[in-house]
């Protein structure tokens, strides 16, 4: 099985940008479209509540801002939970960012009492991608083990926020999937056992990256 570092991953993207002029803004609503996707096929068996979007700074939190648009075009009902501040958006997550609040979606900041004021039918977790290396400050901490206690389906966008990319392993607080959407292909720290229960079943999403890239990263360069 194809599986990619930190490092391959970031140079999968740059590559696709660069080298093949996909824009950015593409390769994300890709993503947020096969992530959508997945989130759907998780509501088939639900309760008709609300899908609670967490959403963080950087690429990560502009997919879950996507899926959010994507979902209520679906005729789901979404909260988008936001775990930063809005005025840090910058690139393509500031174009979603943009997006929903020009559809009127719902966000509000984001809270381990949020969390649990309710039984949401599916919490997506989108705080945190595959740039993580250190331990999330507070209050992720709280927020984490609210989403674990909730009992709630969990889908991860990428891998679960506070899972380190490369090792497989927590790097403190960790959300807890059933579900894991991640894309152009697994990343190597789902190799190690201890992942899976944090990672749940993977699901591989394109995200219209050339299949070439995936050999390319992978060569050893001159």
């Amino acid at each position: 099985m194809t599986r990619l570092t930190r490092a391959q991953v970031r140079e999968v993207d740059r590559l696709a940008i660069e080298k093949y002029q996909i824009p950015g803004i593409v390769l994300m609503e890709n993503a947020s479209r096969a992530a959508a996707e997945v989130a759907m096929e998780m509501l088939r068996d639900s309760p008709a509540a609300p899908v609670l979007i967490l959403c963080g700074g950087g690429n990560n939190g502009g997919d879950g801002l996507a899926v959010a648009r994507h979902l209520h075009n679906a005729s789901i009902d979404v909260q988008i939970a936001l775990a930063v501040d809005p005025s840090r958006y910058t690139g393509d997550a500031l174009i979603n960012w943009r997006i929903v609040q020009a559809m009127g979606l719902p966000a509000c900041p984001c809270t381990a009492e949020l969390v649990l004021s309710r039984s949401w039918s599916v919490i997506v977790d989108a705080v945190f991608g595959t740039g993580l290396t250190q331990t999330p400050r507070p209050p992720f901490d709280r927020i984490a083990n609210a989403v674990n206690q909730s009992g709630r389906p969990v889908l991860a966008i990428d891998l679960p926020s506070g899972l380190d990319c490369d090792r497989g392993e927590p790097l403190g607080p960790c959300i807890r999937a059933i579900r894991t959407i991640t894309f152009v292909a697994e990343k190597v720290g789902f190799a190690n056992p201890a992942a899976r229960q944090f990672t749940g079943e993977v699901t591989v999403g394109d995200i219209g990256a050339p299949r070439e890239l995936v050999s390319l990263v992978q060569s050893p360069q001159p």
